[in-house]
């Protein structure tokens, strides 16, 4: 399937700034190459793969602070954290476009609801020709105690809704990184003490995976949450 097999973009924009002014007035029919390319230290150009990070929630006050909304938390802080504002609307998702470190990112929370999150994920993956292995799906987790975070390269829908819109709007592909926030099974909504102490060290992490890929920092980092809450 396309969205299976597309590959980075060939050509490239200067540099993204760190702020950029993106307005809807500048979504053409042609496709916007969201990358940046800057002269390595042998003067040949490095090109950066975009990264498209999307939080799962549901729109409205009424689901503000909810355990299905730590996506759209999380998506928050790192718009905070790295100064990249969710000032557009573009296929159903309010996104934000910017850079972390000499990466291009684009932030996205969908705007219809968790169950047809795909609709916006797809969309904008294949509008801004982001590779699956840059996908990386923020959303919340059941079977994690909470406050406990988990980032993995792949994996399937473990029975999340959103999570299942996606990988339908992605031709079936499962192959795009997650990154799970445990909320805990029974959840507890009054409990987001632990979630929202967890949100500064999500930021760290998104930052190290973005800039690093999967290395042994994700691995480290994977541990550290699993036992953070057992030290002796």
């Amino acid at each position: 399937s396309m969205l299976c097999t597309v590959s980075a973009p060939k050509t490239s924009i200067p540099p993204f700034p760190k702020s950029p002014s993106f307005r809807r007035t500048h979504l053409t029919p042609t496709r916007l190459r969201v990358s940046a390319s800057l002269p390595g230290s042998d003067g040949a150009k490095v090109e950066y793969t975009p990264w498209l990070v999307v939080g799962l929630g549901n729109p409205g006050n009424k689901y503000h602070g909810t355990r299905h909304n730590v996506g759209f938390e999380m998506i928050d802080r790192i718009s905070q954290e790295t100064g990249i504002p969710m000032n557009t609307i573009q296929s159903k998702a309010l996104i934000g476009i910017g850079s972390i470190g000499e990466v291009p990112v684009l932030l996205a929370k969908p705007q219809a609801y968790m169950n047809f999150s795909g609709e916006a994920v797809g969309p904008l993956a294949a509008y801004y020709q982001v590779p699956l292995r840059h996908i990386l799906l923020v959303y919340d987790e059941m079977s994690l105690p909470n406050g406990v975070l988990r980032i993995q390269p792949k994996g399937g829908h473990g029975f999340h809704n959103g999570v299942k819109s996606v990988m339908q709007h992605l031709d079936g592909c499962r192959e795009f990184p997650r990154f799970c926030i445990g909320v805990g099974n029974p959840p507890e909504d009054a409990m987001i003490i632990f979630v929202d102490a967890a949100l500064e060290q999500g930021v760290d992490a998104v930052r190290t995976l973005v800039i690093n890929g999967f290395d042994s920092r994700i691995t480290r980092f994977n541990l550290g949450q699993k036992y953070k809450y057992h030290k002796v």
